[in-house]
């Protein structure tokens, strides 16, 4: 440090010229701060500023994505509901066709076993046309009872047990 008032009482002119020169200098190297420093202070509060607002909008996009992703959640569960019940709408139809198959296929295979009955049961009495007596009848049975016993290659269990109802009905009859 300079001690102002030892060259002031002096009154060196070197060292008074000196010093003005040193303070000269200092003032400059302080302005020279100063300016640097206000260029900092204003560089650090348009950054400050800039910081603000990209905050702001980083916050702004946060809220907006947040509603977004909440209508898309609300969304998604109501796409999800209605696919649950278009599920629960497919079991349930699907159980209801199971069903139906299952009574379609019942009826069908009585329908069939009826038919099949029918059928038996004219073949049988066909079997039998044109008797018209107890000798004639016996000989028909027997010739059918031949042919058509189970153990025969192509004999019928079911067939034979027609014939003898048939024979029996017709027996009662003559």
């Amino acid at each position: 440090m300079i001690d102002w008032e030892e060259i002031a009482c002096t009154g060196d002119e070197d060292k008074l010229k000196s010093a003005k020169l040193w303070l000269f200098q200092e003032n400059i190297r302080l302005e020279n701060e100063r300016r640097e420093l206000d260029a900092s202070r204003d560089k650090f509060l348009d950054e400050r500023v800039r910081f603000r607002r990209d905050l702001e909008e980083l916050n702004r996009r946060t809220v907006q994505e947040r509603k977004r992703l909440k209508e898309e959640n609300l969304f998604f569960e109501k796409k999800m509901a209605i696919l649950q019940d278009g599920f629960r709408q497919l079991e349930e139809d699907r159980k209801a066709l199971d069903k139906q198959k299952k009574e379609l296929s019942a009826l069908n295979i009585r329908n069939r076993e009826q038919e099949e009955d029918l059928l038996s049961e004219n073949t049988v009495r066909r079997l039998f046309s044109g008797i018209n007596n107890t000798l004639a009848l016996r000989k028909r049975y027997r010739d059918l009872i031949k042919i058509f016993h189970p153990d025969n290659l192509f004999g019928d269990e079911e067939l034979v047990q027609m014939i003898n109802k048939e024979y029996l009905r017709r027996k009662e009859e003559l």
